[in-house]
C-alpha cells in the first residue's frame, strides 16, 4: 500500500524561514544567502518524509510567501504596477525584490491584495488579471526543486496549483471591462501548464499533482464544463508525467468526479475527513481504472488519527479504485511540525496528538497495516488506538460550565440600535468620523524582552508590570499627540491575540514550538482547545482600566470573540463547534461584563475569521451563522446601552458574509479594506447596514507609509457609500508587526485626512 503527504511545514522547525526573510527584507543578508535557507528547508523536510518511510514524497510545496504568488511569478502574471521595480536588472535581487514587493508594497507600488486560503487561516495574494494578460511559462522554481531532490537521491512529486483553482481564486485587475470572465485566459493557461509538464517529463518526473480545491466549493459547478477539457488536453500530451488531481477541505460534486474519470489522468485524490468524500464516491460509483489518494489523516488538526475508522474507510474504498494510495487529507502546513519539541505538555493530553511529523508517521503505519494486515503493526496499532482523542477524559469536562449554559437557554440579545444610539448620545461623544486604531500598537524588541524574561523567570511581576505600564504610558501619550479620540492602551502585554486567552482559560493549551504560518513571515502557535472552556478569573481589566486612568479620552477594551478562538486554535473533535463556541462566549461575557463594571464604555470583541471558518458549501451555511452570530451575542448582549460594542475582521471576501456582519449587532465594525480598495462599502450599503463601520484606510501589512492625501482619497470613496454619522477611521488591522516609525508617520496622515473631511462636511460640502 504506498503512502504519501500532500504538502509539508516550510518554515523550519526552529522558524529558519521567517529569521532568513526579514534579514533579507532588512538589507543585512544576501539573496544568495535566503536562497541557501530555503535550499536547507527543503532538504530538511524531504529527508524527514524519506525517514518517515513515506513512498510518493511532495515538491513545489515550499514558498518564500505563498504560493498563489509563486504561480503569479511562475506563469508572468506580475501586475503592471511591479513591473518596473526592478527595470533593467537582470538577477536574482531583481527577482525578489519584485516578489517581495507584490507580497509587501513599497511606497510606489501598493501590495496585492491578501485573503484567506478557503477556510483557513492561511493567506494567499489574489492575483490580478485582465484581457492585457497573457499567461506564459517564465519561470522554473517546480523544475528547480525537482531537480534539487533528485541531486540528493530523492524522488520527488511536483505539487503545482491547478488552473482552475487558481483563476477562480484571483480578481479582475482594474483596467478589466466590466463582466469580463477570467476563465478567457484559461486555455493559454493551459498552454503554460503543457510547458512546464514538459520540462518536468524531460527531466525525469514521474508524477505531478494538480491541486483543484475549488471543485470542493460551490464555485466548482461553474467551472464544470472546463474542467474534463482542461485535464484532456494536459492527459493527453506525450510524453508528460502521470498526473494526480488532488481535491480537499470538501467533497467535490459527483458531476466533477464523473468528468475527471472521462480522462485521460491517472489519480484522483479526495478529502476523507469531508463527511460527505465516501459517500460521493460511492454514488459515483468509484473512480474505475484510475488510482484514488484516500486522504484519511487530517492535515488541519492536531489530534491523532482515529485509527480504526481510518482503517476502515480505507478498507471500504478498495474496491472504488485500482489502486488506494494512503494520504494526509491536504497539505500538513497547516500543523506545526514535530510534538517531540513539545516536552511541557500535560502527558494525558500530549498522548492525544500529533504533528506534522507524527502524521507522516500514521500514513506509514496506516500503509503497512493494509499492506501487512495489521500483525507487523498490532503493538502500534493498539497503542495509537489507546490515544485516540475521540476518547475525551472524564477530567475534561466541567459540569459547572455546561450547566450555566443551559441556564441561559436561548443566546440573548440587545436592545434595538437605534435606541442603544440614543442611549449613547451625550454619553460617550458623537465625534464625527472619530478616528480609533485595532487595538495592538508595534512591538519594540523591548516589551518582548520584558515578556520573554518575565515567562523565563528573570523579571519579578513587579518589575515586569512596571515595564508594561511604562508602554501604556508611552502608547496613550502617543495617541493623544497624534489626535486619535478612541484609544487603545497597545496590547505589550499580549503575545497574540488568541494564545494570550487561551493562556488564561481553563480548557486551553499552549504549545512551546507549535508555530504554523499564516503568511509571509507572520507565524502563530494555535492553543489546543481540549476541554470545557472557563476564565478562572479577569483577563484584561487591569491594564485597561490603568490605561484608561491616563486619559480623559475613552480607552477600548480588547477582546477575540469567540468564533476566532475556535478559528485560530486546535478545537476538540468530541462535540459540536456550536457547543465549544458557546463555552467560549460566556467566559467572554463574564469578561465584558467586568469591564463595563470597571467604567470601560468602548469594548471591541474581534471576530477576525468569521468569514473563515464559513463552510465552503451554501447549504452548510445558516448552520454555522446561527451558531457564529449567536455564541458573538452570548458574549456580548450584557451591557447596557451606553456601553459600546465593537468588532474587527480582516483579510476575506467579505461580500459573502455582509448579512451575518449585520447580525452581530456590534455597534462599530472596523474591517480591512485598504487592498481591497473599499469593495466592502458597496456591498453594507447594497444591504442597508446602519450600524457604524470603520473600514481600514491603509494597509498595515506593508511597511510603506500612505500619504494623508491617499487616506482621504479611501474616506470619500467610503462616503460615497457610507453617512458621515457612521463612519469611523482607522487602519485595517492591528499595528503590533509595524515599526514605530512607520507607525506613527502613517497614524498622522489618517488624523490628517479626518479632519480635512470633517472640515469639508461641516461646510456642507
Amino acid at each position: 500500500m504506498t503512502t504519501t503527504v500532500l504538502g509539508y511545514p516550510r518554515i523550519g522547525a526552529k522558524r529558519e524561514l521567517k529569521r532568513a526573510s526579514e534579514s533579507y527584507w532588512a538589507g543585512d543578508s544576501t539573496a544568495a544567502e535566503l536562497d541557501a535557507v530555503g535550499a536547507k528547508l527543503r532538504r530538511s523536510a524531504w529527508e524527514a518524509l524519506k525517514e518517515a518511510g513515506v513512498d510518493q514524497i511532495p515538491s513545489n510545496t515550499f514558498s518564500f510567501y505563498d504560493q498563489i504568488l509563486d504561480t503569479t511569478v511562475l506563469f508572468g502574471l506580475v501586475p503592471p504596477r511591479f513591473a518596473g521595480i526592478a527595470a533593467g536588472r537582470d538577477d536574482r535581487d531583481s527577482e525578489l525584490e519584485t516578489y517581495f514587493a507584490m507580497a509587501r508594497g513599497r511606497s510606489d507600488a501598493q501590495a496585492m491584495e491578501m485573503t484567506k486560503w478557503f477556510d483557513t487561516n492561511y493567506h494567499y495574494l489574489v492575483p490580478e488579471l485582465s484581457p492585457t494578460t497573457r499567461p506564459r511559462l517564465v519561470g522554473r522554481k517546480p523544475l528547480s526543486e525537482y531537480t534539487q531532490a533528485r541531486g540528493l537521491g530523492i524522488e520527488t512529486r511536483p505539487v503545482l496549483v491547478g488552473p482552475l483553482t487558481y483563476l477562480m481564486l484571483a480578481k479582475n485587475a482594474s483596467d478589466a471591462p466590466e463582466g469580463w470572465d477570467r476563465l478567457e485566459l484559461l486555455d493559454e493557461l493551459v498552454e503554460g501548464y503543457a510547458e512546464l509538464l514538459g520540462e518536468l517529463a524531460a527531466a525525469g518526473t514521474e508524477w505531478v499533482q494538480f491541486d483543484e480545491p475549488i471543485l470542493a466549493t460551490d464555485a466548482g459547478s461553474s467551472v464544470l464544463a472546463e474542467l474534463e477539457r482542461v485535464y484532456q488536453r494536459l492527459g493527453a500530451l506525450s510524453p508528460r508525467p502521470k498526473l494526480l488531481v488532488q481535491t480537499y477541505f470538501e467533497a467535490p460534486d459527483p458531476e466533477s468526479l464523473e468528468a475527471l474519470k472521462r480522462t485521460p489522468i491517472e489519480a484522483v485524490g479526495l478529502d476523507f475527513t469531508a463527511q460527505r468524500t465516501l459517500g460521493t464516491l460511492s454514488a459515483v460509483a468509484g473512480l474505475g481504472d484510475k488510482i484514488l489518494y484516500a486522504g484519511v489523516v487530517d492535515g488541519r488538526n492536531v489530534w491523532r488519527t482515529d485509527i480504526g475508522a481510518a482503517l476502515a474507510t480505507l478498507t471500504s474504498v478498495l474496491g472504488l479504485a485500482s489502486e488506494v494510495v494512503v494520504s494526509t487529507s491536504c497539505s500538513l502546513l497547516h500543523v506545526p511540525i514535530d510534538l517531540d519539541l513539545e516536552t511541557e505538555l500535560d502527558p494525558e493530553l500530549r498522548a492525544r496528538l500529533a504533528f506534522a511529523k507524527q502524521k507522516a508517521a500514521e500514513v506509514v503505519l496506516l500503509g503497512r497495516a493494509l499492506t501487512d494486515g495489521g500483525e507487523s503493526v498490532s503493538a502500534e496499532l493498539e497503542r495509537a488506538r489507546a490515544a485516540d482523542a475521540v476518547k475525551i477524559p472524564a477530567a475534561f469536562v466541567n459540569q459547572r460550565v455546561r450547566a450555566r449554559l443551559d441556564a441561559l437557554g436561548a443566546d440573548p440579545s440587545r436592545t434595538d440600535y437605534d435606541q442603544r444610539l440614543k442611549a449613547r448620545q451625550g454619553a460617550t461623544g458623537a465625534q464625527l468620523l472619530p478616528t480609533t486604531t485595532i487595538g495592538s500598537f508595534p512591538q519594540t524588541a523591548d516589551v518582548r524582552a520584558a515578556r520573554a524574561g518575565y515567562r523565563a523567570g528573570r523579571l519579578d511581576q513587579a518589575e515586569y508590570e512596571t515595564r508594561m505600564r511604562a508602554e501604556i504610558d508611552r502608547v496613550i501619550a502617543l495617541q493623544e499627540d497624534i489626535g486619535l479620540d478612541v484609544l487603545v492602551h497597545g496590547e505589550p502585554e499580549r503575545n497574540d491575540m488568541v494564545q494570550y486567552f487561551a493562556e488564561q482559560l481553563e480548557g486551553y493549551a499552549a504549545t512551546k514550538q507549535g508555530w504554523v504560518q499564516s503568511y509571509g513571515s507572520r507565524y502563530v502557535r494555535p492553543p489546543i482547545l481540549f476541554g470545557d472552556v472557563s476564565r478562572p478569573e479577569p483577563m484584561t481589566v487591569e491594564w485597561i482600566t490603568y490605561a484608561q486612568s491616563r486619559t480623559d479620552k475613552p480607552v477600548k477594551g480588547m477582546l477575540t470573540g469567540p468564533v476566532t478562538m475556535l478559528a485560530w486554535s486546535f478545537v476538540r473533535v468530541d462535540q459540536p463547534l456550536a457547543d465549544t463556541a458557546r463555552q467560549v462566549a460566556l467566559a467572554l461575557r463574564d469578561e465584558i461584563a467586568d469591564l463595563e463594571k470597571a467604567g470601560i464604555r468602548h469594548i471591541q470583541v474581534d471576530e477576525a475569521a468569521l468569514r473563515e471558518l464559513l463552510p465552503l458549501r451554501e447549504a452548510d451555511r445558516k448552520a454555522y451563522f446561527d451558531w457564529a452570530i449567536g455564541s458573538f451575542r452570548l458574549a456580548s448582549s450584557g451591557v447596557a446601552d451606553t456601553t459600546q460594542i465593537h468588532s474587527h475582521m480582516c483579510y476575506s471576501e467579505f461580500g459573502q458574509i455582509v448579512a451575518a456582519i449585520d447580525e452581530l449587532d456590534a455597534d462599530v465594525t472596523s474591517v480591512e479594506a485598504a487592498r481591497s480598495h473599499m469593495e466592502l462599502v458597496d456591498d453594507l450599503d447594497s444591504i442597508g447596514y446602519r450600524r457604524g463601520i470603520g473600514p481600514g484606510v491603509y494597509d498595515i501589512h506593508s511597511p510603506r507609509v500612505p500619504s494623508a492625501d491617499e487616506i482621504e482619497a479611501s474616506l470619500r470613496a467610503a462616503l460615497r457609500a457610507v453617512e458621515p454619522a457612521k463612519l469611523w477611521v482607522n487602519p485595517d488591522c492591528g499595528l503590533k508587526t509595524r515599526g514605530y516609525v512607520e507607525t506613527e508617520a502613517a497614524l498622522r496622515n489618517m488624523v490628517e485626512a479626518a479632519h480635512r473631511v470633517r472640515a469639508d462636511i461641516a461646510q456642507g460640502e
